[in-house]
């Protein structure tokens, strides 16, 4: 398990650089609450992007982002609400949105990095 575990947080080191580079600010990481996890909370000007990231060695078995399906997405955007609840003070006057960022290689420094803008 520990390797699926380094794999997934590579891939969200590699998804936060990926962010800091495109201009956004990283105001929360690995949140956690009774009702789940926020991998990112991640703001750029009057957007705050709540961001899933789903990290594989490979399509074989999927792309990535077919994993968040609306079961998924619903979940998200509860986790969201929770979030903005708690640090209403860096929501105001912002649009939410849920964002996914994908990994794809055996090496996440190194794969096929996609970020799906926008999930509604």
């Amino acid at each position: 398990m520990a390797a699926k575990d380094d794999l997934g947080a590579a891939g969200e080191e590699r998804a936060t650089r990926y962010l800091i580079d495109h201009g956004y600010e990283i105001l929360d990481r690995n949140w956690r609450c009774p009702q789940g996890e926020i991998d990112i909370v991640a703001a750029q000007g009057q957007v705050l992007a709540i961001v899933e990231v789903k990290t594989r060695r490979s399509t074989a078995f999927g792309h990535p982002f077919e994993a968040i399906d609306a079961r998924k997405r619903r979940r998200l955007w509860q986790l969201a609400h929770a979030w903005m609840e708690r640090h209403s003070d860096q929501v105001r006057g912002r649009t939410v949105r849920l964002d996914a960022i994908g990994v794809i290689g055996p090496d996440p420094d190194a794969g096929v990095l996609e970020h799906l803008k926008d999930l509604s």
